[in-house]
C-alpha cells in the first residue's frame, strides 16, 4: 500500500501550505490544543518522560527515515510509545502488588513475568507504535506489516505477522484507541499559521524547515536542554529531587515547547525579528516572553556551545506557563 510509493514522488512533497486555514478555525483549533495541552499536563503521571531517552527517540527517527514516515509520525510515534510504556509499567505495579497478596495467602508467583515480557517485547512494541503513527496520516507513507516483519526479522526475532498485529492490538487496546495524540510538531505548524495570521512578515516555509531540525535535536537532547532550562529557573546549579520532580510539568509541556523552537529558529535565521516574534508568541499564548526567551537561550546554549544571547536572561527566572488563549488580531 503506502509502502509501494516511489521516493521520487515521496520527495516532491511540498509540506504545509500556510495562509489557507480561515480565521475562525485557527483560533478554534488553536483553543482544543491549548485545552488538550492542560488536561494532559493537569494528568501527569510521574513517570511522564520516562521513555523519551536519547536512544529510544533515535531509535524512532531512524526507523521512521528508513520507512520514508512524515514527520508528524514519527513525533506521535514517540508519544505514543511513551504512553503506552506507562501504562504497561502501571500494569506491572498492579501486578506485583497482587502478587505480593497472593505470597502471603501461599499462593505467590514471580511476579517478574509481566516485567520480562515487557523487556523482551520492546522493539516489537516500539514498531507497531510507528506503524499506527504512520496509519494516522493516511495520505503518507503506511508502515504495512510485511516492512516491519521484514525489518524485525533482520534483528533476529522470529515474529509472525499475526504476532504483529496483535502487538497493534496490544497498543491500542492498552491506550483505550486513544492514539491520536497531538504532537509538538502540531503545535508549532498552528501557531506559524496564527502568527502569519497576525501580520508577521517572516516566510513560513524556511521557519517551518528550521523549526523541524530544532524540534529534532530538542527530542534529542531533551534531558541537558531542560536541566539548563531547570538550572536558570531556581537560579542554582545543583536542583533537589523535589525541584526536578515539581519541574515535570515544564519538561512535558508541548507549548511552551513549541513557542520555544519558534522563537529559536526565529533567532538563528533573523536575530532582528526575534523580540517582535516572542511578544507576538506571548501575546497568543500568554506564555510570558521571559519564558520564552529562556527556553531559546538554554536550547541555543546546547547548538552553539556558548551563552549567546545570555544578556537577555540575566536576573530572569522560569515559571509554569499558563496557556491561556486570548483572541486572534
Amino acid at each position: 500500500m503506502g509502502s509501494q510509493v516511489p521516493a521520487a514522488s515521496r520527495c516532491r512533497d511540498p509540506g504545509p501550505i500556510f495562509g489557507e486555514m480561515a480565521p475562525a478555525v485557527i483560533e478554534d483549533t488553536l483553543i482544543q490544543l491549548a485545552t488538550e495541552n492542560e488536561q494532559y499536563l493537569s494528568e501527569l503521571p510521574d513517570q511522564a518522560g520516562c521513555f523519551k531517552e536519547t536512544q529510544i527517540v533515535e531509535f524512532i527517527f531512524l526507523l521512521s527515515e528508513k520507512w520514508h514516515v512524515d514527520q508528524l509520525a514519527r513525533y506521535q510515534a514517540v508519544e505514543l510509545l511513551e504512553r503506552f510504556m506507562i501504562k504497561q509499567v502501571e500494569q506491572i505495579r498492579k501486578s506485583s502488588r497482587e502478587n505480593v497478596r497472593s505470597r502471603e495467602r501461599g499462593q505467590g508467583r514471580s511476579w517478574s513475568s509481566p516485567k520480562d515480557r515487557i523487556y523482551d517485547t520492546f522493539v516489537l512494541r516500539l514498531v507497531s507504535c510507528i506503524q499506527l503513527a504512520s496509519k494516522l496520516s493516511l495520505h503518507y507513507n503506511v508502515v504495512n506489516s510485511d516492512t516491519a516483519l521484514k525489518f524485525l526479522q533482520s534483528l533476529k526475532y522470529s515474529y509472525t505477522k499475526q504476532e504483529l498485529l496483535e502487538s497493534e492490538l496490544a497498543v491500542l487496546k492498552t491506550l483505550h484507541f486513544q492514539i491520536n495524540v497531538s504532537s509538538p510538531l502540531a503545535y508549532v505548524e498552528l501557531l506559524l499559521e496564527v502568527l502569519g495570521h497576525n501580520g508577521c512578515l517572516f516566510p513560513a516555509k524556511p521557519l517551518h524547515q528550521m523549526c523541524v531540525q530544532l524540534l529534532d535535536f530538542s527530542y534529542l537532547t531533551r534531558d541537558t536542554i531542560y536541566d539548563t532550562l531547570l538550572k536558570i529557573a531556581i537560579e542554582n546549579s545543583t536542583p533537589s529531587k523535589l525541584q526536578v520532580a515539581k519541574f515535570l510539568t515544564v519538561k512535558e509541556d508541548f507549548m511552551l515547547l513549541a513557542v520555544g523552537i519558534i522563537s529559536t529558529s526565529v533567532f538563528i535565521l533573523n536575530p532582528g525579528h526575534w523580540k517582535q516574534v516572542v511578544e507576538d508568541l506571548n501575546s497568543i499564548t500568554c506564555i510570558t516572553s521571559q519564558s520564552i526567551m529562556e527556553f531559546s537561550y538554554a536550547v541555543l546554549k546546547h547548538i552553539v556551545g556558548s551563552t549567546t544571547p545570555k544578556q537577555h536572561y540575566r536576573n530572569s527566572r522560569t515559571k509554569t506557563p499558563e496557556n491561556r488563549i486570548v483572541p486572534l488580531k
